[in-house]
């Protein structure tokens, strides 16, 4: 039997569970260092041609959710620019999975939290592919801290530089490129609403997010144009052993009622859709793929009818 992301699953037991390993990793975090491996769906995603001759942008994209979405978007027909800072290996990784989709792949590093970086990789994207239909502005830094007054001005300003000022550098960048059509997705998280005192500087980046969402749809709407985020609740990434204290990774996910971290291929979907003409009437929203936070003002997918999301024809 082939199981692939349509497949129906128990999502208690479809992946790992805590206790997890402790080794700590550096920041920004190696993903084949980790353990257990984050699943991005290099053997269960499957598409059907939803991105067909789409050209994309996507911070992040050397590992985690950003790699997982890379993938998905390869396999749905896109081509993909893939952003990274310096995790060379992590990007070769991802480089390599959307060219055995039989697509284009483009891997560039460098610090996102540089205005002129920004708009290096939008002219980039152009360049290579001609044109840019999606951008998804995916990375992100944290660092955790036992208050307020432990965290370093510089280090609380590079947090806001990486998580948000460089969506306002992107946006600015590829508005001007964008057709008809085109979409933006933000990596909100669950931190927007229920922020955790350790992570307040990354938290208060995710607020913003959300806001910067919403009032960027309003204005781009008239072009044709989307925008939305995903917020994800805790995803299994190189970022938690990497950046938080041993004693939570070892329990990380576990406070949730799936009482598991997500694995990143269980976000990617999300974002496929949100790219794809299926959501042509969605946007500004906030989509939580939280794992059954229940007191989040989010918009979760089951709330908006979408009920065949996760269907694809099959051959």
């Amino acid at each position: 039997m082939t199981t692939d992301q349509t497949t129906p699953q128990n999502p208690l037991t479809q992946y790992p569970t805590p206790p997890f390993p402790t080794r700590h990793i550096d920041p920004p975090g190696i993903e084949s260092q980790m353990d257990p491996k984050p699943d991005y769906g290099e053997q269960s995603y499957r598409g059907s041609g939803r991105l067909t001759g789409r050209a994309a942008l996507i911070t992040g994209a050397d590992s985690g959710i950003g790699r997982a979405v890379a993938l998905a978007f390869a396999r749905e027909g896109a081509d993909v620019l893939i952003s990274y800072l310096d995790e060379g290996e992590d990007a070769r990784e991802t480089l390599r999975v959307v060219q055995d989709a039989g697509h284009k792949a483009v891997a560039v590093a460098g610090d996102i939290s540089q205005e002129g970086h920004c708009q290096q990789l939008v002219q980039r994207a152009i360049q290579e592919f001609g044109h840019l239909d999606i951008l998804v502005n995916n990375a992100a830094f944290q660092r955790t801290y036992p208050s307020i007054t432990a965290i370093p001005a510089e280090e609380l300003q590079y947090t806001f530089a990486t998580n948000i000022f460089s969506m306002f550098y992107l946006c600015k960048a590829a508005v001007p490129h964008l057709k008809e059509g085109a979409t933006i997705i933000n990596t909100a998280s669950i931190e927007a609403v229920q922020p955790e005192p350790m992570l307040l500087a990354y938290a208060a980046t995710k607020a913003a997010i959300v806001n910067f969402t919403k009032g960027l749809a309003k204005e781009l709407v008239e072009k044709g144009i989307r925008v939305n985020a995903v917020a994800p609740g805790p995803v299994w990434t190189p970022l938690i052993p990497s950046t938080m204290p041993p004693e939570q990774v070892a329990q990380f996910g576990q406070q949730s009622p799936m009482q598991h971290p997500a694995q990143p291929v269980e976000l990617a979907p999300a974002y496929v859709y949100l790219a794809s003409q299926e959501s042509s009437y969605v946007s500004a929203q906030t989509i939580g793929v939280t794992g059954v936070h229940g007191d989040v003002k989010l918009t979760h997918l089951r709330q908006l009818g979408l009920t065949h999301l996760f269907q694809v024809a099959r051959s």
